[in-house]
């Protein structure tokens, strides 16, 4: 059985890279989402929402970026479409949202997917001795799990 050029058996990373296709779906309509409530909200916390939800739409940007090219790294191919997402994901799609606090909801949701996701691929990719894909699942549940607490500290 021959290995990947990183050392990995082919056959046991196909899952992960299939998991890993299905989180980046999860992370491009997430993404979306932000940037919506970014362009949208408005009301008398306008401009701290503004600020919150330019970071997390430029975090979300370099971890997509991350997740497509450990895709790649791993001898796979990274969706690119919309259409392939949103068959694909488990993140809502959603629009026409205003209000900071509702936008908060809708991102507390995502989280919570994501972090699901992330946790299966974590294991997964521990099972097969997949470091580099352990490493940056571990990574992104660290940091997703204290804006998950933030957001829910705020929202109260």
């Amino acid at each position: 059985m021959d290995n990947t050029p990183i050392g990995l058996d082919p056959q046991s990373i196909t899952k992960t890279v299939e998991g890993l296709n299905n989180l980046l779906a999860d992370m491009q309509v997430f993404y979306q989402n932000v940037r919506g409530f970014h362009w949208n909200v408005n009301g008398s916390e306008f401009y701290d929402f503004q600020v919150k939800f330019a970071e997390l739409y430029t975090g979300l940007q370099l971890k997509i970026d991350d997740v497509a090219e450990r895709i790649l790294t791993l001898g796979g191919r990274p969706l690119h479409t919309y259409e392939s997402y949103l068959a694909k994901t488990d993140v809502h799609a959603v629009k026409d949202i205003s209000s900071g606090p509702e936008a908060l909801k809708h991102c507390v949701a995502a989280l919570s997917v994501l972090l699901l996701r992330e946790r299966a691929l974590l294991q997964l990719s521990m099972e097969v001795g997949d470091i580099g894909t352990s490493a940056l699942m571990s990574d992104c549940i660290k940091e997703q799990e204290k804006t998950v607490w933030k957001y829910r500290t705020y929202m109260g």
